[in-house]
């Protein structure tokens, strides 16, 4: 096991798993897997009275709020299907979790996400979600540069590219915080006092 500790004030973060990403074909787990595992952690955390956040991306019809710098390849004009920004029904239906709505690809980038945390005395992060290369990974840097422990259950989050996957799990996650399973992530939250 590589992890280490769960702070006795973690919460957990899932990214953008929302129907239009969850339904989208990814590697090496597909979206339902991840939000059976995510749920499955979102459940225990819950119990614990650990806060849960439940982050989504979205975006204006006209999509005045998307990003504007120019990159080779633009999101600008996307149309998207009805719905494809709520929030899974295997994740929502908690009206204690906290709900985070982001414009850009980190969490932590023009929301109120670490307010929320620091208020209440959160030190460490636990995070999910898809696509691990973009949303995850972004937020997981803003976490690590905000002083955050950052712990990533990596057989609950998954990606379009398994290149990028598997990039951000062996190259990036070491340098920002401690990886390990569900499975590993819930057997350090029982014993965590």
């Amino acid at each position: 096991m590589s992890l280490t500790a769960l702070d006795p004030r973690t919460a957990l973060v899932a990214i953008d798993l929302q129907n239009g990403i969850v339904a989208m074909p990814t590697q090496p787990y597909p979206g339902p897997e991840v939000v059976a595992r995510t749920a499955e952690l979102a459940d225990a955390f819950r119990a614990r009275n650990l806060p849960v956040v439940l982050v989504r991306v979205s975006f204006a019809a006209d999509g005045a709020d998307a990003v504007p710098g120019r990159t080779e390849r633009q999101a600008r004009g996307l149309a998207f299907p009805e719905g494809w920004d709520t929030l899974t029904d295997e994740l929502s239906g908690h009206p204690g979790d906290i709900r985070v709505t982001k414009h850009n690809w980190s969490a932590f980038h023009g929301t109120d996400l670490d307010v929320q945390l620091r208020r209440r005395g959160i030190t460490q992060i636990v995070l999910t979600g898809i696509a691990t290369s973009i949303g995850v990974e972004s937020t997981a840097r803003d976490a690590y540069a905000h002083g955050y422990h950052v712990t990533l259950a990596t057989d609950a989050m998954a990606d379009a590219d398994p290149a990028a996957h598997q990039g951000s799990v062996e190259r990036i996650f070491p340098r920002l915080g401690e990886s390990g399973t569900t499975a590993e992530i819930l057997e350090l939250l029982a014993k965590t006092p």
